[in-house]
């Protein structure tokens, strides 16, 4: 095409070394682990050393980087695949010559993409500390809180360079259809956020341990209060535990149950409120609209068990007609799926077709813009809703215009097309992955149910992470074939910034202008 400006990759590539390079800093948090237990030291020396290395090389693309608008989103696309890729090598080389399960690179590059995605989707096999190092399974978490409040948005935060275009990238990888910018520098904003979401981090893991100190939590050491604060907020769902939450006393289920609320929710809000409007914080509709869904979801799953409809086959009995543990696993797995935590208290896989159904739809809701929570988001929801609404009474009145307001602010219509494609594309590569998992696994001889394959496709593409049956919490997809896992890394990978930004870098116009 004659005159046409083609997009600089160089400059992505080079700013995505930049990434990388800081992802080898990050390591070093398991590398203290590894020297306090004794465990793993060289798996994190040299993990340092080939990260570090190459992200100085993918520097050299371009010495003078100068990040345009394509660019940016050439960045974060590339950036969030290339952390993916190099969190791969603390578990290959810690696999090396033994037995594991992440030995194997498309085994790793799962479990590494599952974490910085905050998918929580697992093919490990037996998760302790005594099968795995403290310093991996450590890193293992360590990936879901860096990908919480996002890579991107964190290289915002710290990096001067980046400042210049840093509404586009946190645009390009912001959960949520809207950024809302807090200060009057996009960096501050940046700032704001990752404060906000350290705070509630330390705050929970001062929680878990205080239970721990207190008596009330036996198994929740230091190590495991950390770990799981690395989990809960980002809502990730990974733990150094293989019966997840069900490990812990009823005291740190209880704990953990409005963290993961909280992570739900925008974190603009809290800024909000810890600048002294509070009025922001209770008027904004997408929370009330929040709030409301769980509350209404906890308490259709509340009756089930407590009717003993869906009995959680909690150790010790069931919940049928006893009241705390009925609302206790209730809010916990209610909680954990609606904003796509993945955590569990209980093998929801047995909780009959009318309590998975109920998980199942919650699946679909998702956590608030701007929250860490995966999945299609509540604000999403509404604007379509509206937006059915708004068809229908046209249906009636052709002659009328009727703008989509939110909180009495009119919704522009372009951001309403945007919800609507992201919705379309999200549902159809959401089907597509249904057919290609059960396919595939029938080509192997492996049988999987229709509700084990729509579990795993949704549990990708919303970074929700276990499903049902075998694939639930208390399994992992370790039988799935190779090329379902890849195709379960694509679709974390798209679903965590949210479709858009991927694919069009598979498009022809983008290359062109």
């Amino acid at each position: 095409m004659s005159g046409s400006v083609r997009v600089d990759w160089r400059t992505s590539v080079a700013v995505t070394g930049t990434v990388v390079k800081y992802t080898a800093v990050a390591m070093a948090i398991p590398l203290v682990v590894a020297l306090v237990y004794g465990e793993d030291l060289l798996v994190f020396g040299a993990s340092i050393f080939c990260v570090l290395g190459l992200g100085i090389l993918l520097e050299r693309a371009d010495p003078e980087p100068d990040l345009g608008p394509r660019e940016a989103l050439l960045l974060v696309a590339l950036a969030w695949l290339a952390v993916g890729v190099v969190g791969t090598i603390p578990y290959l080389l810690a696999g090396y010559g033994t037995a594991s399960t992440l030995a194997h690179p498309v085994n790793a590059l799962f479990e590494s993409m599952s974490g910085f995605t905050t998918t929580g989707a697992t093919v490990m096999g037996e998760i302790s500390t005594d099968r795995h190092s403290h310093a991996l399974l450590l890193w293992r978490q360590l990936t879901q809180w860096l990908g919480g409040m996002g890579i991107i948005v964190l290289m915002v935060a710290i990096l001067p360079e980046l400042a210049v275009n840093g509404a586009d990238l946190i645009q390009a990888e912001a959960p949520g259809p809207q950024l809302q910018k807090l200060t009057p520098h996009i960096q501050e904003t940046a700032r704001v956020l990752w404060k906000v979401y350290f705070a509630f981090t330390l705050l929970l893991a001062v929680v878990l341990y205080g239970l721990h100190l207190a008596g009330f939590a036996p198994r929740m050491n230091l190590f495991n209060a950390v770990a799981h604060a690395f989990s809960t907020m980002p809502t990730g769902g990974f733990s150094p535990q293989s019966d997840s939450i069900a490990a812990f006393s009823a005291a740190v289920q209880w704990a953990i149950i409005p963290f993961m609320v909280v992570a739900g929710v925008n974190f603009a809000l809290f800024w909000h409120v810890l600048a002294g409007d509070t009025r922001e914080f209770f008027r904004d509709t997408e929370l009330r609209t929040y709030a409301g869904a769980v509350a209404a979801f906890v308490a259709v799953v509340f009756g089930l068990l407590y009717a003993g409809v869906a009995p959680p086959l909690e150790i010790g009995g069931t919940t049928e007609g006893t009241v705390e543990p009925a609302l206790r696993h209730a809010a916990f797995q209610i909680g954990s799926l609606l904003n796509s935590t993945g955590f569990a208290t209980s093998d929801f896989a047995q909780w009959g077709t009318y309590g998975q159904l109920t998980l199942l739809f919650a699946m679909f809701v998702g956590g608030s813009a701007g929250s860490t929570g995966g999945g299609i988001k509540v604000i999403r929801w509404l604007i379509i809703v509206k937006v059915l609404r708004r068809e229908l009474f046209r249906t009636a009145h052709p002659d009328a215009v009727q703008p989509i307001r939110l909180a009495g602010t009119v919704v522009d219509e372009g951001a309403i097309r945007g919800v609507v494609v992201f919705s379309l594309l999200y549902l159809g590569l959401f089907g597509a992955g249904v057919l290609v998992i059960a396919l595939d696994a029938a080509r192997i001889g492996l049988e999987l149910t229709a509700l084990e394959a729509i579990g795993a496709s949704l549990a990708a593409i919303g970074n929700i992470g276990p499903a049902f049956g075998r694939l639930g919490p208390f399994g992992s997809y370790l039988a799935l074939p190779a090329t379902s896992k890849l195709w379960m890394v694509f679709l974390m990978w798209i679903g965590r910034l949210e479709i858009l930004p991927v694919l069009v870098v598979f498009t022809g116009s983008f290359w062109r202008r």
